[in-house]
């Protein structure tokens, strides 16, 4: 229900509280509470009874508006009877004073709040709320909510306690707009990991499923057909593929739990290196010229799988003798290199039909997130190159 905003002129204060100079001391603890409290509903519960405190009020409550805009959500209460607060939970944002405050971005004083008492029954206030002062709850225009301070009959906030509530409105605004820009920077990080997440199974497992799913129609036929040699070839297709998607699943299982070394990228590379060497018995040749350099985590870790895919696809695909990883410096940035002598980089072609190399993606994808650039190509002296340029932002 949409009700008249009635303003009137202070009055000489009637309560010994309200005429007291503002506390400032008040004003400081919100101000720390907003830099340490992450619990919203928190933070409003434990300053409401100070902030009633301070204003000389006889009840105050904290309203919020809904998630949709269209409401109003009492979240907070001290001194109301139980029964206003349980009827008056969620009202039309609109509505009465509170609703001129939240429309009107500045506090509304009502000297007489029959109204409201008449929307949901005489008397439903009690006799100690016969005024209110609503306050908007705003950042740079911007209304979060509203809290409400009610008092007795003749008795008025002055003029130095409103502008004290009003900065303490806009203290708290602060805090839920920055509560809310902080939840929603946490829900895109959360779509963007699940993303990353959905493209890495699709391009190094789904895929490798669908070679499965095209070769059993020709096994069966060669089953059929009794025709051993192509049966057995089918087969093999099959088995090959099953065993690099279960390679992969764990390869993104080790991933997803695996930190990088604690002792640095350049000890994890190193570690890198030595595995390589043991599991595929390809002489590597490592060298880091930026031995001591220090990254973000998140650019490290990017870096660090970009060349466990790269040495995984020379162990796999290459067949070849020997292989080079180099970490050096560049104009701007950082390059790696990381060179075989083998067979050369396989075709677009040869790379769906086998169901492997599809970590090129996904590697693609990392030197995107560095905000750098990823080739693969022949090496000039036979063999494959895979070299990643990034920019040194956030390099120490």
């Amino acid at each position: 229900m949409q009700m008249d905003m009635m303003v009137k002129p202070p009055s000489p204060p009637m309560v010994a509280d309200a005429a007291r100079a503002p506390d400032t001391g008040l004003l400081a603890e919100i101000a720390a509470g907003l830099s340490t409290d992450s619990d919203m509903g928190a933070l409003l519960q434990r300053f409401l009874e100070p902030i009633v405190r301070l204003a000389g009020a006889s009840a105050g409550a904290v309203r919020v508006l809904s998630e949709d805009g269209v409401r109003l959500v009492m979240v907070s209460s001290i001194g109301l009877p139980g029964a206003t607060s349980g009827a008056e939970h969620a009202v039309d944002r609109h509505c009465g004073y509170c609703g001129a405050a939240t429309d009107g971005r500045a506090l509304v004083w009502a000297a007489d709040i029959d109204d409201c008492n008449k929307r949901i029954g005489a008397g439903f206030f009690g006799d100690d709320c016969r005024r209110m002062l609503a306050v908007p709850l705003q950042h740079r225009g911007r209304v979060q909510g509203v809290y409400n301070l009610f008092y007795a009959a003749g008795a008025e906030p002055t003029p130095e306690i409103r502008g004290v509530l009003k900065t303490i409105g806009e203290l708290i605004g602060l805090a839920m707009n920055n509560a809310a820009l902080e939840a929603e920077t946490l829900r895109a990080r959360l779509m963007h990991e699940r993303q990353a997440m959905a493209a890495e199974v699709h391009d190094s497992i789904a895929q490798t499923l669908t070679f499965v799913k095209m070769r059993l129609p020709l096994l069966q036929d060669a089953l059929h057909a009794h025709d051993d040699a192509r049966s057995l070839r089918y087969l093999g297709d099959v088995r090959e593929a099953i065993a690099e998607a279960h390679l992969k699943l764990r390869e993104i299982i080790a991933q997803l739990r695996t930190r990088i070394d604690p002792r640095g990228l350049d000890s994890a590379l190193q570690s890198l290196a030595a595995r390589f060497r043991q599991r595929s018995g390809i002489e590597l040749i490592y060298r880091n010229a930026a031995a001591g350099l220090k990254l973000p985590a998140d650019v490290e870790t990017d870096i660090f799988h970009i060349a466990q895919e790269a040495l995984a696809n020379i162990e796999k695909h290459s067949a070849a003798r020997r292989s080079w990883f180099t970490f050096d410096t560049a104009p701007g940035g950082f390059e790696i290199r990381i060179e075989d002598d083998g067979v050369g980089p396989a075709t677009n072609d040869e790379q769906t039909d086998d169901g492997s190399h599809f970590g090129l993606g996904i590697m693609s994808e990392r030197a995107q997130r560095l905000g750098g650039e990823l080739t693969v190509g022949a090496r000039p002296a036979g063999g494959t190159r895979v070299r990643l340029a990034f920019p040194a932002a956030g390099a120490r």
